[in-house]
């Protein structure tokens, strides 16, 4: 749907776009992203940190929230199992679960280029309410 480095499927992330997180895909209920490691995305032992899989997990996921109630949202909760370690070039996919008025159940995860799966993740969003002024 995108291939903006800072479109991330009609809105602007400015964070996102800082780390190199690029939109792959997107529809209701579901996100694709990735992100090229460069040097400054890794830790002291060379594998990509925690943060940046961290932020390539709640972007995806909120997205597919957005994506499915076409809103902005907030991320409420968020749990995530690191699997192995990441190298290279991450993919991430958020999906949605469950969507509801008030909450929306997501589950994601992040694979590198050969498929294997780095990280998983589970979350709550919230739909947001824009106050004027704000």
């Amino acid at each position: 749907m995108s291939d903006s480095s800072s479109n991330y499927f009609g809105v602007e992330i400015p964070f996102a776009a800082h780390c190199g997180i690029i939109a792959l895909t997107g529809e209701p209920g579901i996100a694709r992203l990735k992100v090229g490691l460069k040097d400054h995305h890794q830790n002291n032992i060379g594998i990509a940190h925690g943060g940046i899989i961290l932020t390539l997990l709640d972007i995806a996921l909120g997205s597919a929230a957005r994506l499915s109630v076409e809103a902005s949202v907030m991320t409420i909760d968020m749990q995530t199992a690191f699997l192995s370690p990441g190298r290279g070039e991450l993919f991430g996919e958020g999906r949605v679960v469950r969507p509801g008025r008030s909450l929306i159940f997501c589950e994601g995860d992040v694979r590198d280029a050969q498929g294997v799966l780095v990280a998983k993740a589970s979350g709550l969003f919230k739909p947001a309410r824009v106050r004027d002024g704000a």
